[in-house]
This record gives C-alpha cells, sequence and structure tokens, in this order.
C-alpha cells in the first residue's frame, strides 16, 4: 500500500528499507541519485553493491534521450560494475523501439519526415533504423523529433547548433501547422556537475502551451514502469520501488504506476527543500521513503 503524504519516512540509508520490506525490484534515476553525470555520489557504488549482494534486481529506469545501452556504457565508464544491474530502459530506447516497431496506432499513423531537436554539446543521437526522412523545412515535416535542446539536425546527418529562441521559433510554426511531437527526454531540466542544463521536456511543455500535441515518453508515464518491470521479471507492482530525485517524473511517476518509492532529497530539489511536505504538496508527487542521498 502507497503511503499518503503524511506518512513519508526519513531513513539513514536504504539498508532500512531492505530490513523491513522485500523488494525484488528497485528501479533506480541515474542522474541525481548515481552520479551527476561526471562523477559518482560518494558511497553510490558500495550503496549499489549492497544492494545487488542481497539479491536485488536492479533496474535503471531514466529519462535520458539515448539507448539503453549508451547507458549502461556510461555507467561502466563511471566505475559501476554492470554485474550489478538486471538492465535498463530509458526514454530514449522506447522512443526508438517505437518508432522502429511502428506497433501502436499512433506511431503507425506518424509519416517519415521528421524536424530533428538535437544536442550539439552533449552528442547527437542517431537515428539509424529507424527509416526517417530529416528535414529543415517545417512545411515539409510530417512530425517533431526533440531528443534535445541545443541543435537542429541536418539531412547530412550533421547538425547546426541553434539556441532556444530559434528553436521557440520553429515549434511555433510546428504547431501551427498540426504536427505531432515526439519527446525523447520529458525531464525539464537536469544538473551535471551542479550545472542546471534545459531539457526537452521543457520544449514539450512549450509546445503543449501553444497548442500543439506531444507524445511523452518515459517518466512519469505508466508505459516505462512497466517496461523496466518487465526487465525485473516482476509483474505486481506491490514487489517493486523507484528511487529518484525528481517529484515531478519519479516520484509522481511510482505514484502512477502503484509502485512505492523513495525520494533523494539532495538532487534537482536540493535548492528548495524548505520543507518535504510543502514540496510533495506543491508538485501532487508522494514519496513513501525520504533520504538525504544515494546511501546505505
Amino acid at each position: 500500500m502507497l503511503s499518503s503524504p503524511h506518512l513519508s519516512q526519513p531513513m539513514n540509508g536504504l539498508k532500512d528499507i531492505v530490513e523491513t520490506r522485500s523488494f525484488k525490484a528497485w528501479l533506480l534515476d541515474q542522474y541525481g541519485v548515481l552520479h551527476d553525470g561526471k562523477q559518482p555520489y560518494p558511497g553510490a557504488i558500495s550503496t549499489l553493491k549492497n544492494l545487488a549482494t542481497v539479491g536485488a534486481k536492479i533496474v535503471i529506469i531514466s529519462n535520458s534521450s539515448r539507448r539503453a545501452s549508451t547507458t549502461m556504457e556510461k555507467l561502466k565508464g563511471l566505475g559501476f560494475d554492470p554485474s550489478f544491474f538486471t538492465g535498463a530502459i530509458t526514454s530514449g530506447e522506447l522512443t526508438h523501439l517505437s518508432l522502429q516497431r511502428r506497433d501502436d496506432p499512433w506511431f503507425a499513423a506518424l509519416g517519415r519526415r521528421c524536424i530533428h531537436i538535437t544536442w550539439k554539446d552533449r552528442g547527437a543521437i542517431s537515428l539509424e533504423g529507424l527509416d526517417l526522412n530529416v528535414v529543415e523545412k517545417v512545411e515539409e515535416a510530417d512530425f517533431v523529433l526533440a531528443h534535445g535542446t541545443e541543435a537542429i539536425g541536418l539531412p547530412s546527418g550533421g547538425v547546426s547548433p541553434m539556441p532556444l529562441d530559434e528553436l521557440e521559433k520553429i515549434l511555433e510554426k510546428s504547431a501551427a501547422r498540426g504536427l505531432p511531437m515526439i519527446v525523447a527526454n520529458p525531464d525539464y531540466v537536469t544538473v551535471e556537475a551542479n550545472v542546471f542544463h534545459i531539457m526537452p521536456g521543457t520544449l514539450a511543455a512549450k509546445y503543449e502551451e501553444l497548442g500543439g500535441e506531444v507524445k511523452w515518453m518515459g517518466k512519469p508515464h505508466k508505459m516505462i514502469y512497466e517496461s523496466a518491470m518487465a526487465i525485473a521479471g516482476v509483474d505486481n507492482p506491490e514487489e517493486a520501488i523507484a528511487v529518484g530525485d525528481s517529484l515531478h517524473h519519479d516520484v509522481k511517476g511510482a505514484n502512477v504506476a502503484g509502485i512505492e518509492s523513495v525520494f533523494i532529497t539532495g538532487g534537482i530539489h536540493g535548492s528548495e527543500l524548505d520543507s518535504v511536505k510543502t514540496l510533495t504538496a506543491k508538485h501532487n508527487a508522494f514519496p513513501s521513503y525520504v533520504l538525504s542521498a544515494f546511501k546505505w
């Protein structure tokens, strides 16, 4: 049974949960929980090892624009042992598979020509294997695909850097034409080495304000949690718990999926954490447990 906002329990570490509850699947966010994009948080690697040692099926569940395999490679590069993880699912992976398979009526109805909003400094996203034609003119496009917030993809496969105000002009034209948008990363912002970055979810929210239709891939929507539980081999929500630092995405998503959650307070909400109770009410997202950091 999910805890009410008044019953969110402060803890010393994850050990407090493990000793009293037997969750089979642990669905972990990465940024703001395990690492800051550049290095692991203190104690995160040893905590992960302890969690794996007690038999937890650990699955990374991330609003990353990139494929799951890329996420696992990044974690390995940061010093996390891949053997601790059962697998990973990202919003980028869900997007790729949905565009590739097109077995959903919404995706089946999409055309093949897209405006591609992507990354520049953070590395462009490959559309290989999706049979898509990237176009530069809104008039030629069937839909908008947002993987990033820094550049527009070119038909050649390259990218053209573009500031946010110019990207918003493209969104205005696209919304006026009634083009649907797919957002491959619903996050509004992310923290990387204590620096905030604007993420595709911010563009998607703007697109909805303009009257555009948005297909949100990833947290807080139920599909990514179902995919993560399937990777862990769990179909009962009571056997899963999610850990994350975003009330809107991680905790709200867990609430929607009917699973319990641990709110890590030192992530993106760190600067506004006057009161957990006030903050959770503000976001209408209620964690089962509260922890200052991912620690044992």
